[in-house]
């Protein structure tokens, strides 16, 4: 029965993941952590919503993993949006956890830190409760919304406390978050699992490079990923202005695969700056097309500017760059030197003229491009390795249904 002691070795037992951010299994981590449980004899469900061009069924059974999605619209016009967003996703979050039935862990992950509250109404039917600490929500409330420590600011704080308190365990994306649980939700350190994002190596192949997508120029400049307020596409696209009226470079074509929020507002941040004729937005693309502007890019961006949230976050992006071989300009931020070290040039935080300079210096040198992205696919197959994630995430579960956990548990 749900809420007896439980190990890494589901043996049949039964997980329920509550995603609201993304659909799964889109949200590539999420569904490593499917596929990991999986395989350890866990019975995975997913509560997540739907997608708009994929994952658009109501229901589906993926691989063994048995995913129940509901209709979501993206919040709009600012808090009130926000309130109809999460309203909406609690309600459908309980009514198909409550068809789902009983459970031996429920395992939330954030945005927004509110999964806490079906978690808690699963864990008084007996589940534990894993919360999977995707971003650093009061931080990414500073970064994305420029309104200082004011009262919305101070909720999201109370909420994160509160899921941090409802926890049987936390699972860090890194060390830096795992860092926040222990000092500012007061968790013990053995609570806190450090399961690192990684990238599905079979999913990053290189495969042969076509110079046609080059449009013409010498060398391709390449991002990847989420375009929101505060992913820095708009330093990217300047320091590309830069690269080209500063330092009289000419001689590159740039690709920006992938969507979000501020798309529209990029597309005509480029018009705007006369790029129209060098830069191109793909939006979403499959992976076989990914894989082929990223195996002919000389040089992948990573231009995420110095903010709360993201100095101490972990870049996807920088990990899918370095699974490919790709050599990377980052700007200087704590968690980015973390996963790429020597894969990477370092541009002084949020200088757009220092990053377009560093561009230029790895497009005239070809060896260090290549030593650079020899590096980071040793990184991506050693210590930044999926396979050490996954002992984490077992490790994980294996404590969460350890039975003298509760007494050793202190007050607070």
């Amino acid at each position: 029965m749900p809420g007896n002691a439980i190990s890494g070795d589901g043996s049949g037992r039964r997980a329920l993941i509550l995603v609201e951010n993304l659909s799964v299994p889109f949200d590539r981590r999420v569904w490593q952590e499917c596929t990991t449980l999986r395989d350890a004899g866990w019975t995975v469900h997913v509560i997540c919503p739907r997608g708009s061009k994929r994952d658009t069924e109501p229901e589906a059974l993926i691989d063994g993993v048995r995913i129940h999605r509901y209709p979501l619209r993206a919040a709009t016009g600012g808090p009130a949006g926000y309130l109809r967003e999460y309203g909406s996703a609690l309600w459908h979050t309980v009514r198909l956890a409550r068809k789902v039935g009983p459970v031996d862990v429920v395992h939330a992950c954030n945005p927004p830190d509110l999964l806490f509250l079906p978690a808690l109404w699963l864990k008084r039917r007996g589940a534990r409760f894993v919360f999977d600490q995707h971003d650093l929500v009061p931080e990414l409330y500073l970064s994305r919304f420029d309104r200082g420590k004011d009262l919305l600011y101070r909720a999201v704080c109370a909420l994160e406390r509160r899921t941090y308190r409802a926890a049987d365990v936390v699972l860090a994306t890194n060390e830096s978050y795992r860092d926040v649980a222990l000092r500012r939700g007061g968790r013990r350190p053995e609570d806190v699992f450090v399961v690192r994002s990684a990238p599905q190596i079979d999913r990053f192949q290189p495969v042969p490079p076509e110079p046609e997508l080059k449009r013409g120029k010498p060398h391709l400049l390449c991002y990847l990923g989420v375009m929101g307020p505060q992913d820095g596409v708009d330093y990217a696209l300047r320091a590309l202005a830069k690269l080209r009226d500063e330092l009289g470079r000419t001689d590159w074509h740039a690709v920006f695969v992938g969507s979000g929020d501020a798309f529209d507002a990029m597309v005509e941040l480029s018009r705007r700056l006369g790029l129209t004729g060098q830069v191109q937005f793909t939006g979403r693309v499959p992976d076989a097309d990914l894989v082929r502007y990223l195996s002919t890019a000389d040089v992948c961006l990573s231009p995420d500017p110095r903010n709360p949230l993201n100095d101490v976050s972990t870049m996807n992006k920088v990990l899918e760059y370095m699974a490919m071989g790709r050599p990377i300009v980052s700007f200087d931020l704590k968690e980015a030197r973390v996963s790429a070290g020597d894969a990477a040039v370092y541009a002084p935080a949020n200088d757009e003229a220092e990053f377009a300079g560093l561009i230029a210096l790895l497009l005239d040198d070809p060896e260090r491009r290549a030593r650079m992205g020899k590096i980071g696919q040793e990184r991506i197959g050693g210590p930044l390795s999926w396979r050490n994630s996954q002992a984490s995430l077992l490790a994980a579960y294996a404590s969460a249904g350890d039975p003298d956990r509760a007494r050793r548990r202190p007050r607070r």
